[in-house]
């Protein structure tokens, strides 16, 4: 599943690509990837012609589109968005921008023709190979606290109803460590586990965890209300750094199907520190003189990824 650069990097490019266009035309090629949307395609189809693309929005791995109703609505005083275009990535779900001329990818399963926009492609396709993604239409609610509804919402207080139960991300302008470390004290279980709960932070996966907590020093199973404030900080401060890079690099992609609007794959896998590096050197400890070799330990049916000498186990681990 993407992780959330490679999440982001395609907000970028629908931001750039797509925001400000109006849909004139959408086809369902295949009605599975739009089952979440429960009327149908039909009134999918229905809802999408004629509106227009206000911007593109992703808090944690949920990514959408608000839209205004008409053109004509776009500046308008009361012309807050009610709904928004949802697009749920799954396992290999790909929004990419392409010219008519290109031929259809094999898996295209939506197509969405935007209107004209001078050297802009005038095409927005859902191509999904597995299917466990999908687009629909989804209302737009106001944000719990108030405030943005996640990175690209500008000061929009709404947020689309399929993303209003997951908590803020580390590349959210709005998001607090101070906050986060409140959550993480208040709860008894361990670092990575919470990590990856995504009502207490949310868009860190399995890969981007692994490298934060080698970065900032820590066990998988450091108990999490033994957390110092300072403790917080750096992992969120690592969290925040790994996933710059990753966008400089343009996502971590272990899978072929995974590309971005543009249709470039991530390459940031190159860079790990700590993910699947079982068996090899810590580049740390050998920058500082000494040898340990990184493992690989069951967790949570995945593998969590460690150095042994940098992330000592805890006396107090919880597993």
């Amino acid at each position: 599943m993407p992780e959330l650069p490679e999440v982001e990097v395609v907000r970028r490019g629908l931001s750039t690509w797509v925001a400000g266009r109006r849909i004139d035309r959408v086809e369902v090629l295949d009605p599975r990837s739009v089952r979440r949307h429960t009327l149908g395609p039909e009134d999918f189809r229905g809802q999408l012609e004629g509106a227009v693309v206000l911007g593109a929005v992703r808090r944690g791995k949920f990514l959408w589109l608000p839209l205004a109703d008409s053109v004509d609505r776009v500046d308008s005083p009361d012309a807050l968005p009610h709904t928004a275009l949802m697009a749920h990535l799954g396992m290999s779900g790909q929004l990419l921008v392409e010219d008519p001329e290109q031929p259809d990818e094999k898996h295209l399963k939506v197509r969405l023709t935007l209107s004209a926009a001078p050297g802009l492609p005038d095409e927005l396709r859902f191509v999904d190979q597995r299917i466990f993604g999908g687009l629909a239409v989804v209302p737009l609610v106001p944000t719990d606290d108030g405030g943005p509804g996640g990175l690209g919402a500008g000061r929009l207080p709404l947020i689309a109803a399929d993303a209003a139960h997951i908590a803020r991300d580390p590349l959210d302008p709005a998001f607090s460590a101070d906050e986060l470390h409140r959550r993480l004290r208040a709860r008894r279980t361990s670092i990575k586990r919470a990590l990856l709960d995504q009502r207490l932070v949310s868009g860190i996966g399995n890969i981007y965890a692994d490298e934060a907590l080698w970065a900032a020093r820590l066990h998988y199973a450091r108990a999490t209300d033994t957390l110092r404030r300072a403790e917080t900080r750096r992992l969120v401060e690592a969290v925040q750094d790994v996933m710059a890079r990753a966008l400089e690099a343009g996502g971590t992609s272990f899978d072929s199907l995974y590309v971005n609007v543009n249709g470039a794959s991530g390459y940031f896998d190159r860079s790990l520190s700590a993910y699947g590096r079982a068996g090899r050197a810590c580049t740390r400890c050998a920058e500082e003189g000494r040898t340990s070799i990184m493992v690989r330990e069951p967790f949570m049916n995945r593998s969590s990824y460690r150095c042994p000498h940098c992330q000592r186990t805890p006396r107090n681990a919880r597993w």
